[in-house]
């Protein structure tokens, strides 16, 4: 299976979490989009964190989709 999955109309996602040895807290990123990252001083934290993240990026991702010519269509696709 990927790295995300769809349950009661919610999108899953797998999260990497590790310490932060140098500064405390913890690090954690999300694997299925580069560039996804955030930390939190307790793991409750962090988990809200990347949460946040992923939903930013999703939103990004998402702005990003233009009609580059008239023969092309914008269609939102519910993924299950």
């Amino acid at each position: 299976m990927g790295s995300r999955l769809i349950i009661g109309g919610y999108m899953l996602f797998k999260v990497i979490m590790k310490p932060d040895l140098e500064d405390g807290g913890f690090n954690v990123s999300c694997p299925a989009l580069p560039g996804c990252h955030s930390q939190g001083e307790t793991e409750a934290e962090a988990i809200g964190n990347i949460r946040e993240a992923i939903e930013g990026c999703l939103d990004a991702l998402n702005e990003r989709a233009r009609i580059c010519s008239s023969n092309e269509k914008l269609i939102e696709v519910a993924v299950s």
